[in-house]
C-alpha cells in the first residue's frame, strides 16, 4: 500500500514540474535557476536551456548548511555572488514543483536582496 502511495505522490510532483517547465525557459542572458530541496540540503543551479549547459551552481551540502530558512538565505547569498561573478543579474526562477513558501520563498527573497532580479 505504501509503495502505491509513493508512486502516486511522485507522479503528481512530476506533473507539477512538467507544467512549470512548460511555461519557463532560460537563456544565456536570463538563465533558469532550478532549486532542488531535499529533506537535508539545498542545491541550486543556473541553466541555459538553449545550449543545455549549467552556468553556475551552489551546493548547500558543501557549504555545510542544512535545508532551513536561515541556511537558505546563506546559500542564496553565495549563489548570488557566483551569479554576479559570471555577469548574470536577471534570472527566471524554477521552484521545481515546490510551493512558494518557507525555504523556497526565503531563497528567492534572499536572491532579490542580493541584487538578482527574478
Amino acid at each position: 500500500m505504501r509503495t502505491k502511495l509513493l508512486k502516486q505522490k511522485n507522479a503528481l510532483k512530476a506533473r507539477r514540474i512538467k507544467r512549470i517547465r512548460g511555461k519557463i525557459s532560460g537563456t544565456a542572458q536570463t538563465p533558469r535557476v532550478a532549486l532542488f530541496k531535499s529533506n537535508r540540503f539545498l542545491y541550486a543551479q543556473a541553466i541555459d536551456d538553449v545550449q543545455s549547459v549549467t552556468l553556475a551552481s551552489v551546493d548547500g551540502k558543501k557549504l555545510g548548511l542544512s535545508a532551513n530558512k536561515e541556511a537558505a538565505v546563506n546559500v542564496a547569498k553565495a549563489f548570488a555572488q557566483t551569479l554576479k561573478d559570471k555577469g548574470i543579474e536577471k534570472i527566471v526562477f524554477d521552484r521545481r514543483g515546490n510551493q512558494y513558501q518557507g525555504v523556497v520563498a526565503a531563497f528567492a527573497e534572499a536572491l532579490r536582496e542580493n541584487g538578482i532580479t527574478l
